[in-house]
């Protein structure tokens, strides 16, 4: 059974910076294309960024240049560095776990990210 833990949210101003992690347990991490998605208010979820085991990585162009995802493949968790925080970039954020082999889904719980003067 794939677990996701995400943890870092939390309440910013804009321009600031928060990290992001999410941790998988319960298959072989390799297995999984990784990845941020969000859901802002009253709006669908979007993607945020991917990255693959081979450490390629996509980004929307709404956060190309200000977030950065990374993993750490003996740890099992993926990164989002957000820098440049702006007022639309308050949303839920979710990490999603894709199997590579048969496309099945995971879906880390959410983490809250807010950006408010």
């Amino acid at each position: 059974q794939v677990q996701l833990v995400e943890s870092g949210g939390g309440l910013v101003q804009p321009g600031e910076s928060l990290t992001l992690s999410c941790t998988l347990s319960g298959n072989i991490f390799s297995t999984y294309i990784m990845g941020w998605y969000r859901q802002p208010p009253g709006n669908q979820r979007e993607l945020v960024a991917t990255i693959q085991f081979t450490l390629a990585t996509n980004y929307a162009d709404s956060v190309r240049g200000r977030f950065t995802i990374s993993r750490d493949n003996r740890r099992n968790t993926v990164y989002l560095q957000m820098n440049s925080l702006e007022l639309r970039d308050t949303a839920v954020y979710y990490c999603l776990a894709r199997n590579r082999y048969t496309n099945k889904d995971h879906w880390g719980q959410g983490t809250q990210v807010t950006v408010s003067t």
